[in-house]
């Protein structure tokens, strides 16, 4: 068994604000929505390996952002995405801080065998980043 996804919620209209997250912060790729699911609004994101964004390439992490109404941010519940190394981990925080998005490093070195940071989406959603310590 492996993850597919992780869902995280967004306003109605919020799309344009996580794309300013998740894929000019982040670096992640907009991947299309099946056209079934297009009208529902919303964004999908991927990270990819080899291959690129295109359909069966290898898939390193990936996030829809639906649209919720009422919408309320994802508090405590968090995708964490997992990067190569520190200096990574780094350049993702000066990334989002760049893009305007506040990085906190207070739990750098609290969790065994990674470093991290905690950040929040454009709408208030939990986000972390770790790398292998």
């Amino acid at each position: 068994m492996r993850l597919h996804h992780v869902q995280v919620a967004c306003p109605v209209g919020g799309e344009d604000a996580a794309r300013r997250f998740w894929r000019d912060g982040l670096g992640m790729v907009e991947v299309p929505k099946p056209p079934d699911l297009a009208g529902r609004g919303g964004a999908w994101f991927r990270a990819v390996g080899e291959g690129g964004a295109e359909v069966g390439a290898e898939v390193g992490a990936e996030i829809h952002v639906g649209v919720e109404e009422p919408f309320a941010p994802a508090r405590k519940a968090h995708p964490a995405l997992v990067v190569g190394d520190a200096a990574e981990l780094e350049r993702l925080g000066g990334s989002l801080e760049a893009a305007g998005f506040a990085v906190d490093w207070a739990e750098r070195h609290t969790f065994p065998a990674y470093q991290r940071f905690h950040t929040r989406d454009a709408h208030g959603n939990r986000v972390e980043v770790l790398a292998p310590a």
